[in-house]
């Protein structure tokens, strides 16, 4: 059958089940049109001559092309569109007076398509409603937050036939779904956007030859696609070649077809009306197409700005994320003309920070001028807002000069006359967060035995040497150094300050430098400086091994919860395997 001959068949039968005012692309809206086809498809006997609807010879012909199902990808953390994507995925959005992945599901189940499958991850408890009330399924992708959808699609391969593959933050105007579709196709339409989106060359039978990014015009791919069975196997074929690489681990689909688009088997583009798709990736995007998110967002994170700041909801501006922390998340806005930065905590962490220690710290800090940064912050619930710094760098481990400056605010914060009733135990907390992990895998620890006796000999080889215990930052990495343009410095960031050993201090940033014995000692000696002896130098070099072991126990402590650590957990393991040994001998 020719494709124009099946849009108008397609079209009567969705007349003939109260479809009428169904959305058509540009392509079947032409076809729709002409009376020659519609004429030869009356003397075809696929069309009854007297009422004009599809006859059953019209139905049998349109039977090849009929949709199996659907599958609905809504396992991402949608990370720029902070801050609403941190109390609730997008998919579960409320526009114009309905979430985003009911509208979407709802449109399918009206155009027939009754079999849908949706792949979740991140808050996936927050969808598990749905399966009640619309009957669909659910597969769950626990790699989300180191795989991106090539991972959800793989998952799903044995749903993968004649499938329609959605976004769940997709908002059709009008319902674009069918329950017979004749190609293989990535919807979208011809236009500009301003927002990181992939383009696609055609050829005279729309079907895409390239794909592509960083241009200003073109055929914009947006919204869902149709795969067919040839396609659908293909693809399948494609991810399971490279999966295991990783090289895709965190690219859309979409990437890996831009790569190996003629190693798959055709697709076409299906151009609808510009107007007609919307997706939105940015939270000003949305507050452009529904108004609600001007005034009142629910959100309780907008909410927590607006009382801090005493404004109206629309003053809070220009939202931009921040690269994610170890241990939080963070995004900035604008009031004002000013920047701010959101501290949103991460899960888990209220197990191993005390909020209320946290922003006596904070307090203490500012008053220091070590940390002119702090706003406000809640003990209850964790978040904290500070003024964001625009202009600054990290130090750099390899500057000898830049260790001076950072270690010349580590003595003068050593030396404040600040004390706290509370602070960094590093030894005694990893035998806390020891404890905590073997609830969950009581014999997590068992190939560790031999570290951790390492470390507790190496703790009690420090005690009542001397060393005074005064108020420390307990974070020290450079992503938590400023060094502005005019030579000043700033330290950020005290979730793990308190009355605590200075070693924890000078000891971490040498972890995480992961200096060797000699830059180490003279990292040491230039903090130490007259107070330099046999006796302190071991005491400092001591606590590079043991604050390493107490971020290591907390980084397989975040990894239980949920959290992917990378290179880091084996870092701050092999800092204190080298320590120990070294100092042992």
């Amino acid at each position: 059958m020719r494709k124009e001959e099946f849009y108008v068949l397609n079209s009567l039968y969705n007349g003939s089940i109260g479809r009428a005012g169904c959305t058509y692309d540009v392509e079947e809206t032409k076809a729709l049109n002409d009376t020659d086809i519609y004429n030869k498809l009356v003397k075809t006997g696929y069309i009854e001559k007297e009422s004009g609807s599809i006859t059953k010879t019209g139905l049998e012909a349109l039977e090849p092309y009929r949709v199996n199902n659907a599958v609905i990808l809504a396992a991402g953390a949608s990370t720029r569109f902070i801050p609403l994507s941190l109390e609730q995925p997008k998919g579960l959005f409320e526009v114009k007076g309905e979430r985003l992945i009911e509208r979407q599901i709802k449109q399918l189940q009206d155009a027939g398509i009754d079999d849908i499958t949706i792949v979740l991850g991140y808050k996936k408890e927050m969808f598990y409603y749905l399966k009640d009330k619309y009957d669909v399924k659910f597969v769950i992708n626990d790699s989300f937050n180191i795989k991106n959808n090539i991972e959800s699609l793989y998952l799903v391969k044995n749903e993968l036939k004649n499938t329609y593959i959605c976004v769940s933050d997709s908002y059709y105007i009008e319902n674009p779904f069918n329950r017979f579709e004749y190609r293989t196709f990535y919807s979208g339409y011809y236009g500009r956007v301003s927002s990181d989106e992939v383009y696609a060359d055609i050829d005279v039978d729309d079907r895409i030859v390239k794909i592509k990014r960083d241009i200003n015009e073109g055929n914009v791919l947006m919204g869902h696609s149709f795969w067919n069975k040839d396609f659908s196997d293909s693809f399948i074929n494609l991810i399971e070649q490279i999966r295991d690489g990783g090289q895709y681990n965190n690219c859309y689909w979409e990437l890996l077809l831009m790569d190996r688009l003629h190693d798959l088997a055709p697709i076409h583009f299906k151009q609808y009306k510009q107007g007609n798709i919307f997706e939105f990736d940015y939270f000003d995007e949305l507050r452009k197409f529904d108004s609600q998110y001007l005034g009142h967002t629910h959100s309780e994170i907008i909410r927590n700005i607006k009382l801090v700041f005493r404004c109206d909801e629309e003053d809070i501006i220009d939202f931009r994320n921040v690269s994610e922390g170890m241990t939080n998340t963070s995004f900035i806005f604008k009031i004002d003309g000013v920047d701010y930065i959101y501290r949103h905590p991460g899960d888990g962490t209220e197990s191993i920070i005390n909020r209320r220690n946290e922003k006596k710290s904070l307090i203490k800090a500012k008053e220091a001028g070590v940390d002119p940064t702090y706003i406000y912050a809640d003990v209850n619930e964790g978040w904290k807002i500070s003024v964001f710094i625009p202009e600054f760098r990290e130090p750099d481990y390899n500057s000898f000069e830049d260790s001076k400056k950072i270690l010349a605010v580590l003595r003068k914060l050593h030396k404040a006359d600040i004390t706290a009733d509370y602070g960094m135990k590093p030894w005694e907390d990893a035998l806390d967060m020891e404890k905590l992990l073997e609830k969950k895998d009581p014999v997590c620890f068992v190939q560790y035995e031999g570290l951790k006796n390492s470390i507790g000999q190496l703790y009690k080889m420090t005690l009542g040497d001397g060393v005074k215990k005064c108020f420390c930052h307990g974070d020290t990495y450079k992503p938590n150094w400023m060094i502005r343009p005019d030579g000043s410095v700033i330290l950020i960031d005290w979730e793990y300050s308190g009355y605590s050993d200075p070693g924890i201090d000078v000891g971490y940033y040498v972890v995480d430098a992961m200096y060797d014995f000699d830059k180490a000692e003279e990292f040491i000696k230039e903090y130490l400086q007259e107070d330099y002896n046999e006796t302190t130098r071991f005491h400092y070099m001591a606590y590079v091994a043991i604050i390493a072991y107490y971020w290591f126990v907390w980084a397989m402590y975040r990894e239980s919860c949920g959290a992917d650590m990378g290179e880091a957990l084996e870092n701050w393991r092999d800092m204190a395997v080298k320590y120990a040994e070294y100092l042992l001998k």
